[in-house]
């Protein structure tokens, strides 16, 4: 049997960018021939992506572009399994690279993102080529492209786990700024009260209904608490409406109007957002990542 040297494990790495452990094996199966192990890495990899594609993705990281003049711009919110997979390296710089695209190609959907060009190949083979390479499934989740009627501020928060983006007519860039970092910390779903969606206003007056119920008051009085609830609840959601979180004492409406300027819209994503978390058994995990590689 062919010795396999650091030196081999070392280029096989080099070109095919494969964990250590996985050189080594590819090179042992092909008896110390370099071109046969990377044709087992490559094949591997694409298996590994495989087998990865149907664990839930509930972390991750947004990815940004805007335009030097600050006249355009695109967020893409990329999910892979573990929060220590969203800080890495290349994780990140395939979602500020997804951005661009966006930017650049303005893609119907997630699908016609998937099958762009990026450095030569498709999206989606970068995508299964990254999953095989960090040894995570990884999904793209979302993008938005927002073309700017005034100037575009953005702010990214908590390791690129929320990202914002506005659109802010008038004012300066510190205001733009303000705007941003106060989205993400008051996380509003609607411009103004008008915006919101009919199906929150209507779970929120469910809810309003079965606790004013409670009261036993007449009918008239429950009516007049469900409204109460509701337009208190809009007033909670809708940017315009929210107290300024550095100054509560005035709205974000003021705010703007001080500085002459308005919100033609915004985007707010905030990493995993809905999607399900799988509840793990941490010591059962490890049993069966033990009983996996002793069976190897």
């Amino acid at each position: 049997m062919a010795e396999i040297t650091a030196s081999m494990v070392k280029e096989l790495r080099e070109r095919t960018d494969a964990p250590m452990m996985e050189c080594k094996r590819a090179l042992t199966e092909a008896g110390g021939d370099l071109g046969k192990a990377e044709e087992i890495l490559r094949a591997r990899l694409g298996s590994k992506a495989s087998k990865a594609a149907s664990r839930v993705t509930a972390e991750g990281a947004v990815g940004l572009f805007v335009a030097a003049d600050a006249k355009l711009a695109a967020m893409v919110e990329v999910n892979c399994e573990t929060d220590f997979v969203a800080k890495n390296e290349d994780f990140q710089a395939f979602a500020k690279s997804l951005a661009d695209l966006v930017a650049q190609h303005d893609p119907a959907d997630v699908t016609a993102l998937s099958a762009l060009s990026l450095a030569g190949t498709a999206v989606d083979a970068a995508r299964t080529a990254l999953i095989g390479k960090i040894g995570e499934n990884i999904s793209i989740r979302r993008f938005v492209r927002i073309p700017a009627r005034g100037r575009i501020a953005s702010y990214v928060h908590g390791g690129s786990r929320i990202g914002v983006l506005v659109d802010l007519v008038g004012g300066d860039d510190a205001l733009g700024r303000d705007v941003a970092m106060h989205i993400a910390a008051s996380k509003p779903v609607a411009l103004a009260t008008e915006d919101v969606p009919s199906d929150l206003i209507e779970r929120e007056r469910s809810i309003a209904a079965l606790k004013a119920a409670e009261s036993g008051k007449p009918a008239d009085i429950i009516d007049k608490m469900v409204q109460g609830s509701v337009q208190k609840f809009l007033k909670e959601v809708a940017l315009l409406s929210q107290p300024f979180v550095k100054d509560d004492k005035k709205s974000v409406q003021q705010l703007l109007k001080d500085h002459g300027a308005s919100v033609a819209g915004f985007a707010l994503y905030i990493v995993g957002e809905g999607i399900e978390k799988k509840q793990s058994d941490f010591a059962a995990e490890v049993a069966a990542q033990a009983a996996a590689a002793s069976s190897r």
